[in-house]
């Protein structure tokens, strides 16, 4: 709802919410802005990425979190916040980090291509802009792995620039204080349009956090803390018993459930055992692991062990000795579910690294050092268990 426009919506079993109420509300932007500002100068956190109120912010550690936080919860990204800026406190020295060494650091984090892409970036700013980076929307978004919330974000933060940045908190926060009754994907353009009427001139950075830390604290998907929200009064939601209904939620699409086999190849000799790097495009692309088939969504792909083993051996037809472990791995990417068989074998004899594309060895102490992501590090883990 804009201005004095009064919308009211009739859901089965909404109360509280009526004419008299919606009229009372006042839902003019500079006074929910100031009411928000009043309310995060008192309540903001302490956050690492954050100074004090009225210091200016560093872009490079501005958009360092800012692609860190992306689908990753604050107390998640802290450590990882806290160790890049230890390695590579400023983007020259990002941009000349070893990938690996970056990946290391990144291992566990999640969501891989962020650190490929915040790499990308580094390199293009330090080299290409001299190690400045741009001020506006525009010039941010034609940097690697930055869309538009990103740039949003870091135009309003880092530069004061007046910016509407619209997350998943943003969306709820406002579809809950306007009554926005369509699921979240279908509201950025109206969300973001409301939300740029309310951004002050004089504190766009400030704003632009406040607005994601009263979703991230008060107006929470679940269990709102409705009673201690600057906007209560202006709220369509907030006047409901169940504000959690807003905004209206898609049908979830059931995650598909994808099978296969990872292969656990001892050297003779204890030299170490084999890792690959993943083609550098894709699913946890450039990335160290072990060998595996294609993930399939087809019934039964791993249910029987002796097409684990016939499997194993056109993999890695040089290697032998196979054996089935019991244990099954089991982990939730973003988009399906996954389960793989584990089988262990030994490579006798001589190596060529031409033998297995991208392949090396690494003992059991170097893999542990490796940029292992986490459906890996559930391999080593069995393996080295059932070993």
């Amino acid at each position: 709802m804009v201005g004095s426009d009064i919308i009211v919506f009739n859901f089965s079993g909404f109360c509280g919410l009526n004419m008299a109420s919606a009229k009372s509300n006042n839902t003019n932007p500079t006074v929910l802005s100031r009411q928000l500002l009043k309310w995060f100068d008192a309540n903001r956190r302490d956050l690492a990425w954050r100074t004090a109120p009225g210091v200016a912010r560093d872009p490079y550690r501005v958009w360092l979190s800012e692609v860190m936080l992306q689908q990753t919860q604050v107390v998640s990204v802290t450590p990882y916040y806290l160790k890049f800026l230890k390695n590579w406190p400023n983007v020259h020295k990002l941009a000349s980090a070893d990938d690996d060494a970056v990946m290391v650091a990144w291992a566990g984090l999640g969501y891989y291509a962020r650190a490929r892409n915040l790499l990308k970036c580094a390199r293009q700013v330090s080299l290409e802009l001299d190690g400045v980076f741009p001020d506006s929307e525009a010039g941010l978004l034609a940097l690697p792995g930055i869309g538009p919330y990103s740039a949003a974000a870091i135009a309003a933060i880092a530069f004061g620039r007046k910016a509407a940045a619209v997350d998943g908190n943003v969306v709820r926060v406002v579809a809950r204080l306007d009554g926005l009754d369509r699921p979240p994907a279908k509201l950025k353009a109206k969300v973001g349009a409301r939300v740029m009427g309310m951004v002050p001139k004089a504190r766009p950075g400030d704003f632009a956090e406040a607005c994601m830390e009263l979703g991230a604290t008060v107006c929470r998907a679940r269990n709102p803390a409705c009673d201690i929200c600057p906007w209560l009064k202006s709220c369509h939601a907030g006047a409901s018993a169940t504000p959690e209904m807003w905004p209206v939620r898609s049908p979830k699409t059931p995650k598909p459930h994808r099978k296969g086999w990872v292969f656990w190849v001892e050297r003779d000799g204890g030299e170490g055992v084999l890792l690959v790097r993943r083609p550098p495009k894709g699913l946890l692309g450039g990335m160290m692991g072990f060998p595996t088939t294609e993930w399939s969504t087809q019934a039964g792909t791993q249910s029987r062990n002796d097409e684990g083993l016939r499997l194993a051996s056109q993999t890695l037809p040089k290697a032998g000795d196979w054996q089935v472990l019991e244990a099954r791995i089991k982990h939730t990417f973003t988009h399906f579910h996954l389960e793989l068989g584990v089988v262990r074998g030994r490579w006798a004899g001589a190596w060529r690294a031409d033998e297995v594309p991208g392949g090396d060895w690494y003992r059991a102490n170097e893999l542990e050092k490796q940029a292992l992501p986490s459906v890996m590090r559930k391999v080593f883990a069995v393996a080295q268990k059932q070993g």
